[in-house]
């Protein structure tokens, strides 16, 4: 028989002092709830701290990225104003050509002239054929180089291709204003005028009643 008075009880919810079992009515105890820890004094402080760090990022991140906007905006304002600088350049170099291939041409315009007012005071010889077919071929080489001869003889008249260096009385209403003839031939340059010419234009006269 074992004495209950020599036995140590540790577990003094489970025994009587006298080390009989006490009744729990239950086997298994329940755990008991974990202690909510109190929060820190310091926690708040920190998280405070933290979210304005948090948005601080978010400001600097903004600012970023309008500082990103703003460099593309000028990248493409430059590539605008380079793409545009080429264009102006290109144009003027054309511009140039244009003038360059006109002043060289001037030489061969004033032959032609010449050759003009040969075949005015020529009849239709065998020469003046022949100089004919030279003055016309002098014209295709000018025309090959973009420089066009202006034909204007019936065309009204048209200050901005053509200088009126005389007027003719015209019985018909219809030829008034137009070009009776021309004095010099006139030339344009991809369709720019580089020499007017000088033409004789129609004036109609309302004729007098009896």
């Amino acid at each position: 028989m074992v004495n209950f008075k020599s036995v140590r009880i540790n577990d003094r919810r489970r025994f009587h002092p006298d080390g009989a079992p006490r009744d729990t009515g239950s086997t298994t105890a329940e755990p008991a709830a974990a202690p909510v820890p109190a929060e820190s004094p310091v926690a708040a402080p920190e998280r405070a701290a933290e979210a304005m760090q948090v948005e601080q990022l978010r400001e600097d991140l903004a600012a970023a990225r309008a500082r990103v906007n703003e460099l593309a905006r000028g990248l493409q304002d430059s590539v605008r104003d380079r793409e545009a600088f080429k264009e102006r350049l290109s144009r003027e170099n054309e511009r140039l050509r244009d003038i360059e291939k006109a002043e060289s041409a001037r030489l061969v315009i004033d032959a032609i002239d010449a050759l003009d007012l040969s075949l005015r005071a020529a009849d239709d010889s065998p020469l003046a054929r022949g100089v004919r077919l030279i003055r016309d071929d002098l014209v295709s080489r000018l025309a090959a180089q973009g420089i066009e001869r202006l034909a204007l003889t019936g065309a009204p008249f048209d200050p901005n291709q053509a200088e009126a260096m005389d007027t003719e009385v015209v019985a018909d209403p219809k030829a008034d204003g137009k070009v009776l003839a021309e004095l010099r031939a006139g030339y344009t340059l991809n369709g720019r005028v580089v020499r007017a010419a000088q033409v004789r234009v129609g004036r109609y006269v309302q004729p007098a009643r009896a």
